[in-house]
């Protein structure tokens, strides 16, 4: 039987959620401008890291739990030290910082930024040193063309592929080192209005996306191929996998659980396509 946990602690509305690989921490992002980590089997506040001055869009936590990147609108993106709260390094850019992910390795992050005084809006591959006296803020690649906000942007399978969604309602596969166009989202099957999340599975085979249109739907991350598609009644603000994969965090209109069970169910489906060799 799933027990609901409810966690308080933010003053302002959430905007992001993320496990971290374990599955026994949850890092939550809001407009009050602290992320927050918190115990993700009880629900009980760890601490917060504070330094941003605007509303925090998105956040993403290194394979070990070290570090911790974080986007926000006050046109930076901070690298954190999880278990001290320690502020490491800024990203400072001409926009707001939207979506941050980290790549398999922990060496590069892929940063979108919004469109904003003239700037159209981009998703810019970021070098993460292992040696902070290393560190710049030089941009590897910079992805751009695209109209309407960039809401998430992750890594796909490899790091060989950068995937895009946002307010235009397609989902875009990326080159990573060309920064070449690969597939887009078929307008027919994808979503009807803007994506306002996007999350991987364990093994970054699959991904989940969130929409406006009030759906949620699970696709193939190496061919864009729809597996499923569940219908909620409210709009979908956010989504997140657990690692663990018996759990899925979410928020639809301030509300922390409303597609939990649906979303188990996309497991179980992919565990029989996978059983009966339709997908790898």
């Amino acid at each position: 039987k799933m027990r609901p946990i409810l966690m308080k602690g933010h003053e302002r509305p959430l905007t992001f959620l993320k496990y971290n690989r374990d599955g026994d921490l949850l890092f939550s992002c809001a407009k009050d401008h602290t992320p927050t980590v918190w115990y993700a089997d009880n629900g009980d506040r760890l601490g917060t890291y504070r330094g941003h001055n605007g509303a925090v869009w998105s956040c993403d936590v290194s394979r070990h739990s070290t570090r911790l990147i974080t986007g926000s609108a006050d046109q930076t993106a901070k690298l954190w030290d999880v278990k001290t709260g320690k502020e490491l390094f800024t990203f400072r850019f001409d926009a707001p910082a939207r979506s941050v992910d980290l790549a398999i390795g922990d060496h590069l992050a892929v940063i979108t930024t919004d469109s904003f005084m003239g700037n159209m809006p981009t998703a810019q591959v970021k070098r993460i040193a292992e040696d902070l006296q290393e560190q710049t803020e030089e941009s590897a690649l910079v992805i751009s063309g695209i109209t309407g906000r960039i809401n998430r942007a992750v890594w796909g399978p490899g790091n060989r592929t950068i995937i895009t969604a946002g307010e235009d309602a397609t989902i875009r596969i990326w080159d990573s080192e060309t920064g070449k166009l690969l597939k887009e989202s078929d307008k027919e099957v994808g979503h009807q209005k803007a994506i306002s999340s996007l999350s991987k599975s364990l093994d970054w085979s699959h991904f989940l996306t969130g929409s406006l249109d009030k759906s949620a739907k699970l696709w193939d991350a190496r061919t864009l191929t729809l597996i499923k598609t569940y219908v909620t009644e409210r709009p979908v603000n956010a989504v997140d996998i657990s690692p663990t994969l018996d759990h899925v965090c979410s928020c639809i209109c301030h509300l922390i659980y409303a597609i939990v069970l649906k979303l188990l169910q996309a497991f179980e489906y992919i565990s029989s396509l996978k059983a009966h060799g339709v997908v790898s």
